[in-house]
């Protein structure tokens, strides 16, 4: 059970949780259409897929598409149970604050 003291930090930064948020619902997603939907720069961006990487969190295929690199992120178990647990922990302090 998540405890409501506790949030994930790695997924509570802005920019991880638009990740997490978005591999969740599309079960995969290119670099560019991330890059896009949450308005930032590749650096920035490059930098956030690398924590949630290193944590196990999603995985990160690089392939070509007529000679053009194409980078594909898909959320892994791991990071799907932490993305719940971020979610049930959420879930208990809006009721604790009800």
């Amino acid at each position: 059970m998540s405890n409501p003291k506790h949030l994930n930090d790695l997924i509570h930064a802005k920019v991880r949780l638009g990740i997490m948020s978005l591999l969740m619902t599309y079960e995969e997603c290119d670099f560019t259409f991330l890059k896009k939907t949450l308005e930032i720069t590749d650096g920035n961006l490059g930098s956030h897929l690398l924590k949630l990487e290193e944590a196990n969190y999603i995985e990160i295929k690089k392939t070509f598409v007529r000679k053009r690199p194409r980078t594909i992120v898909t959320v892994t178990e791991i990071g799907m149970h932490a993305y719940r647990d971020y979610i049930k922990s959420l879930e208990s302090i809006l009721n604790i604050n009800k």
